[in-house]
Formats: C-alpha cells, structure tokens, sequence
C-alpha cells in the first residue's frame, strides 16, 4: 500500500510530536517541513529534509495532507485558510470560543479549492469532544464536564503558553492548568452543577520577561490575566523566573484530563461514564491524535468528501491503519 505523504508546516514542540508519530505509524511518510527557522530543521535534519519557507515554494513538497502544527492564536487563523488552498489540511486549532468561525472560514476556503480539512484535532478540543457527544447521547440529560491537570503540578497547556509568549516582553513561558478537585467531586456525586470554567480550573504562568523592570513585569502581568479566552474568567497566577530555572525545573511537557458525565438510567439508578487520558509528553499525544486525522482526511479526500470536519464527523474506522475485517475480528 502506498504511504500517505505527509508535511510538516511548524516545527516546534508539535512539528517534532507529529513527527515522531509517523515514524510509528507504516502507511504514513514525510514529504517534507515547512518551516520559518529552516536553519533550527537543518540542524537536526542535515541535507535529509529541506525546509521551505516561501509559499512560491510549495509546489517542492508533494504531500496528500499537511498537518499545521502552529498556535491558535496568531498562527493558525492565517495559516489554516492559506495552506487549505495547496493542501487538504488537519490542525489542532483549540480556541474554543472560536471553533464554529473557525469551521466555517476553512470550510468555505477547502471547498473553494477542492480540499478537505480537519480542524480543532487533539484531546480538547478532539477525543474529549467526541466523548462529550458520546455521554450526551448515552446519558441524556447529563452535562459532561471535562477537567485538565489532574496532579498537584498541573498540566502543561501548549495553546495558552503560546500565548503568554506571544505578549510583548516575555522572552519564554509555560503556563500549567490545575482542576479544581472539588468540582470534580461534585460531578461524581450526580449533582450535575452549572459550573462556571472559573469554577473548574485555575491556571498558573511561569515567565521569563525580556527585563526585570517592575512596572514592565505588571503591565504583562496584568496583560496576562486580562487576555480573552485563555485567562479572563479564570484565577491566574504569574510568576517571574529566569531563564535557567524554567529550562530547568519547567521542561517537562506532561499533561492530563478526564472527561466525566453522571446521571440516571431510566428507573432512576445512578449511572456514570468517565474517559481519562495520561501523557507524559503533551506534544507527543497531540502529535499522534493529529497523524490519525491525517489518515481520514486522505481517506475523505479519496471518497469525495470536501470541505472542514471535526472528530466528531469521523468514524473510528476513517482513524484507524486496520482494515474493516481486521477490525471487525479483533476490535469489536
């Protein structure tokens, strides 16, 4: 069977997860890395992969998928409508708020084009939304909470690092995500309570500013805990490092969650459904969830099937290297 070729178009923590999951996966091979630091690709590739940077050079990468492994913030928002003109595409885009807009502007550029596109792949958004419809649907009534950093040290969020660092004077930064764990309680108990993202979680930041200028350290402080859709509606906490001790103690990129719905069946016993993942490497998790939507995506393609989709528009099977009767034997 020929090897769906993929591109890379981002090579930071998510471009080396993806990666590192084609090397796993035998129907998948790299068609090359698109990159805007093609000396950083050099460096660990030699003269194997030529980064490209200009968009006259596409036409270089002959690929059936392009994985674009940039932030939601300021990345994707450009990329994903740009590249879905020369490729059929899958991002992680996970701004939640801005899903729907999202869909609809890829959708009108890959259908324009000829393409399709799977947006907002991962873990959440991606297998927690898939399972969020799932308890739904198993368990009506319900409302499925999911909750993010589990351990006393919280989760390590790529999206909202990036956009720490994407504030004016912070040279780097990690922001970890800690679940409230009474919240989650509240929930397993079957209250079903409308609780506020506030009332779920708390975030923390670690950040290396360009000086340490206290006014310079309070205006991004400040900016910080005031950005929309990341920190707005939630307590933050900022701490100012060096440089030396976020490489040091903050290197690890661990990350995990659970998705939880509790409710009745119908003569009123208690039932609950819960999905929980654990990684060590978040990027390495994302990266792999992203090759599998790379596989459906080629497989919509060749069915005729244009235009943006979800995971929730995929079937299991679309994401799986398994043919129907190996799955049907050893899966079912």
């Amino acid at each position: 069977m020929k090897a769906t070729r993929i591109a890379i178009v981002g090579y930071g923590n998510v471009g080396r997860g993806v990666y590192k999951a084609l090397e796993r996966n035998p129907d998948m091979s790299l068609a090359g890395i698109i990159s805007r630091d093609p000396n950083r690709v050099r460096n660990e590739f030699g003269n194997t992969i030529v980064p490209i940077t200009s968009p006259d050079n596409l036409r270089v990468i002959n690929a059936d998928v392009a994985i674009l492994c940039g932030g939601s913030k300021d990345d994707l928002p450009k990329q994903g409508p740009f590249f879905v003109e020369h490729y059929n595409t899958v991002d992680s885009f996970d701004t939640h708020a801005k899903i729907p807009e999202y869909f609809h502007k890829i959708d009108e550029f890959a259908r324009k084009n000829g393409k399709t596109s799977i947006i907002s792949a991962g873990w959440d958004p991606g297998t927690f939304s898939v399972n969020r419809v799932l308890m739904d649907a198993f368990l009506p009534g319900t409302i499925p909470k999911a909750f993010y950093g589990l351990g006393e040290t919280g989760g390590l969020s790529m999206g909202h690092s990036d956009a720490v660092r994407q504030v004016k004077g912070v040279k780097d930064a990690r922001q970890y995500t800690h679940a409230i764990p009474e919240a989650i309680e509240r929930v397993r108990d079957g209250e079903n309570p409308d609780l506020s993202v506030g009332e779920m979680h708390w975030r923390e930041c670690y950040v290396v500013a360009e000086n340490d200028d206290p006014g310079e350290m309070e205006r991004i402080s400040d900016e910080i805990i005031s950005m929309p859709n990341y920190f707005k509606p939630y307590e933050t906490k900022v701490h100012f490092v060096t440089q030396e001790i976020l490489d040091k103690q903050f290197s690890g990129m661990p990350h995990d969650g659970l998705v939880l719905a509790v409710g009745e069946t119908g003569d009123g016993n208690y039932a609950s459904i819960e999905y929980k993942n654990v990684w060590q490497s978040n990027p390495e998790a994302t990266g792999n969830v992203l090759v599998a939507c790379a596989r459906a995506c080629y497989k919509l393609k060749k069915r005729h099937q244009i235009g943006a989709y979800t995971m929730l528009d995929i079937s299991p099977a679309d994401l799986s290297i398994h043919s129907q009767e190996e799955l049907l034997r050893d899966f079912m």
